[in-house]
C-alpha cells in the first residue's frame, strides 16, 4: 500500500523494505534530530498488523513461539517469533494484547496469518490479518497507552526480557540502545493524516524512515526485513535479549535454541560498521564484505544509514570467526569503503549465562528429550 504522507510537501519514497512510505520530507538531519529528541512521528504504515481473538489465543500463541506470553497483562508488550523445525527465524512480530485481542505487528502479516490460522485446530481462537484496516505510526516514546489512547506497542529492546539472555561482547556495558525510545501506534488507517496533523499542531515535526532506520541500526537493533534470512539463529543477532524465553515450555525449534545456547555456538554475529564516510557514498544492502588482499568475503551488509551524528555507519552479518579489530570493506558506487568494526555479538560466541558444563539447566535438551523438534512433545 501507498501511504497517503507521501504527497507531504517535499516526501521521497523510500526504497526496498520501507517502500511506500517515506524516506525523508527534506530535511532529513533535522528529521532524525527531532526524533531522537522524541519530537517526531514516522509513517510506519507499511508494516503489517495481524489479530488473534479468542480466550485461549495467549496461551496459544505461547505454545507456539519463542516468547512467554500466556500471562501478558492488557497494555503490556512483548516481542515473540516462530521458528523453523531447525531453529531458523521464520516470522517476528510485536504483541501487545488489550484484554480482548492480541494485536500482532509484523513485516510478514500475511505468511504469519495463513501459518497461525492452520494452526488453531480446536481452540477457541480466531486469526485475522488487518493490515488494510490498521496502519502503525512510530514515536520516540517509551511510555504504553494510556487510558483512552490506541493501542500501541513499546519496543521492549535492549533491556533483556525475564527469560532472555544476552551475547553482548560487555554484557555489563551500557548498551547503545538503552536511550533509544520507540513504539508503534495503531491507528485505523482512514484516521492517518488526521493523527499525523494533531502531531503537528502540537509541534511535532514529520520525519521519515532515514531517520528512525538511523536511530535503529545506532542502537544495534536488529529487524526482520534487513537482517534475517533463510538460515538466520536468534542468537547471531542477540535477539535471545527480547525474542525468546528459554525456560518456557515446548515450541518448534526450541531443541535448537537450547542446544546453541547450552553447549553450541552461533556461526555468524551481527556486527555494526563505522564506515569511511569521506566519499560520502554508503554501500547497497546485500553488499559483500570482504577482507584481507585476496578479498575473501566474510558476510554481507544488512542495514545502512547516515546518522546525523555517526556518519554513515551499516549492521552486517559476518561470519564469527572475523576478527573483531580487522578492518573490512564493502563495494559502493565510489568504490571499496573501508569500515571498523564495533562488535554487537561477541565473537566467542558464548551468551552471558552460559552454563559451565552440563547441568540442571541442559537435562533433556542436549538429546531433545522432552520436545520434539517440529515443537510436539516426545511421546514417553
Amino acid at each position: 500500500m501507498t501511504s497517503p504522507l507521501l504527497t507531504h510537501h517535499g516526501a521521497v519514497e523510500a526504497a526496498g523494505p520501507d517502500a511506500g512510505v517515506a524516506w525523508h520530507y527534506g530535511d532529513p538531519t533535522a528529521e532524525q534530530r527531532a526524533l531522537a529528541g522524541g519530537r517526531a512521528v514516522v509513517d510506519q504504515s507499511h508494516l503489517g498488523v495481524v489479530t488473534v481473538t479468542g480466550p485461549d489465543r495467549l496461551t496459544w500463541l505461547d505454545s507456539l513461539t519463542t516468547q512467554q506470553v500466556a500471562s501478558l497483562q492488557p497494555g503490556e508488550s512483548s516481542e515473540l517469533m516462530i521458528l523453523s523445525p531447525q531453529g531458523r527465524v521464520e516470522h517476528v512480530a510485536g504483541i501487545v494484547d488489550d484484554g480482548e485481542t492480541a494485536w500482532l505487528i509484523s513485516e510478514t502479516a500475511p505468511a504469519l496469518a495463513t501459518f497461525l490460522d492452520r494452526m488453531r485446530f480446536m481452540l477457541r481462537v480466531e486469526v485475522a490479518d488487518v493490515t488494510e484496516q490498521w496502519a502503525a505510526l512510530g514515536e520516540a516514546v517509551s511510555a504504553p497507552a494510556a487510558a483512552g489512547e490506541p493501542v500501541t506497542w513499546v519496543d521492549p529492546w535492549p533491556h533483556i526480557s525475564a527469560g532472555g539472555t544476552t551475547y553482548s561482547a560487555d554484557p555489563t556495558a551500557t548498551h547503545p540502545g538503552s536511550e533509544r525510545a520507540w513504539r508503534l501506534v495503531l491507528v485505523p488507517r482512514e484516521d492517518i493524516e488526521s493523527e499525523v496533523e494533531a502531531r503537528l499542531a502540537a509541534g511535532w515535526m514529520l520525519a521519515g524512515t532515514w531517520a528512525s532506520e538511523a536511530e535503529r541500526i545506532a542502537a544495534h537493533r536488529p529487524r526482520a526485513a534487513t537482517e534475517v534470512d533463510e538460515t538466520t539463529l536468534p542468537h547471531e543477532l542477540d535477539w535471545l535479549r527480547t525474542g525468546v524465553h528459554l525456560h518456557k515450555g515446548c515450541y518448534r525449534g526450541q531443541e535448537t535454541v537450547a542446544k546453541v545456547h547450552n553447549v553450541g555456538r552461533p556461526p555468524r554475529r551481527l556486527t555494526m560498521l563505522h564506515l569511511d564516510g569521506s566519499a560520502h557514498v554508503v554501500p547497497d544492502l546485500g553488499a559483500d564484505v570482504t577482507m584481507g588482499e585476496d578479498g575473501k568475503v566474510v558476510g554481507r551488509v544488512t542495514s545502512v544509514a547516515r546518522h546525523h551524528e555517526y556518519g554513515p555507519i551499516a549492521l552486517a552479518v559476518l561470519k564469527r570467526s572475523v576478527d573483531p579489530s580487522a578492518v573490512v570493506t564493502v563495494p559502493s558506487d565510489g568504490g571499496l569503503l573501508a569500515a571498523s568494526q564495533e562488535l554487537i555479538v561477541n565473537a566467542d560466541g558464548f551468551s552471558a549465562d552460559r552454563p559451565d558444563k552440563p547441568g540442571p539447566t541442559m537435562k533433556g535438551l542436549l538429546m531433545g528429550k522432552g520436545c520434539a523438534a517440529d515443537g510436539g512433545d516426545i511421546p514417553a
